[in-house]
């Protein structure tokens, strides 16, 4: 955590004291709150603890867009082969999935009117190569899901640490209850890449609006647009998968109890 929070800084050629001293403060209590949560008998926000790899899965898709992210933003400073060819790809994904009313299309043209074209180009670029990231992030996730069973457990799944939020005795069925907050995650998921942008360009009459020039602001920007869809929605179809072995195991117990009971035959 403390590497994914320093590597803009690390990479970015030039970067303010000010700066690097909120990076290290972040990357500090980043670091100690996800030892402590590892560690801990009893996690108290980290879900899915017990059940790799979906938090790897999660943070390897984190750290490979702020990567990336900051590779391109060094080489308008410091052009090098590793720059050209991210930037390459960044744009040739943006030319495919820039529509009308894409998500891309939405990033750009939440920037004012007289943003340069340069960075218009930049934004663009950024959008289309973390959103390929978060795709793929889903992607793997969902084959994991499909082809290794996930989550394969020795002795169950433990809901309670594996979802500390969550809290089986807070009344009405848990199946029901894991379903419905399995449908408000994925449709949070599909509809945040559209609503951010929109939701930014009315309020910048209200406030000032960022400025993607800055080179971290671009960064962490483009990175939480398309990270926090993509776990949403990868967080809807774990939920899900829960709620699939929760009602499997009730119908295996209730095939038992029959058997149990099941009077004998003459």
């Amino acid at each position: 955590m403390v590497l994914l929070v320093a590597t803009p800084s690390i990479l970015l050629p030039v970067t303010p004291a000010d700066t690097t001293q909120i990076v290290a403060l972040v990357g500090l209590i980043a670091g100690i709150f996800t030892f402590v949560e590892y560690r801990a008998a009893y996690p108290s926000l980290v879900e899915f603890r017990d059940a790799p790899p979906f938090n790897r899965i999660r943070f390897l898709a984190l750290f490979m867009t702020v990567f990336m992210l900051a590779v391109i933003c060094r080489g308008k400073v410091a052009p090098t082969t590793l720059t050209m060819f991210f930037e390459a790809i960044g744009a040739r994904i943006a030319d495919v999935i820039d529509f009308p009313y894409s998500p891309v299309r939405l990033m750009v043209l939440m920037l004012p009117e007289d943003a340069s074209g340069a960075l218009v180009g930049s934004v663009r670029t950024a959008a289309g190569l973390s959103y390929l990231v978060s795709i793929l992030s889903l992607g793997v996730f969902v084959l994991v899901m499909r082809f290794q069973r996930w989550p394969r457990q020795v002795g169950g799944f433990n809901v309670w640490t594996n979802m500390p939020t969550f809290d089986p005795t807070a009344g009405g069925d848990v199946v029901e209850r894991l379903s419905r907050d399995s449908q408000i995650n994925l449709i949070l998921g599909f509809l945040l890449p559209f609503v951010i942008p929109a939701f930014v360009k009315l309020a910048s009459n209200l406030f000032d609006p960022i400025s993607l020039a800055d080179p971290h602001t671009l960064i962490w920007t483009m990175t939480a647009w398309a990270f926090l869809p993509s776990s949403l929605l990868m967080r809807g179809i774990a939920i899900h998968r829960v709620a699939q072995m929760i009602c499997e195991k009730r119908r295996r117990d209730y095939a038992a109890s029959q058997e149990e009971w099941e009077p004998a035959s003459a």
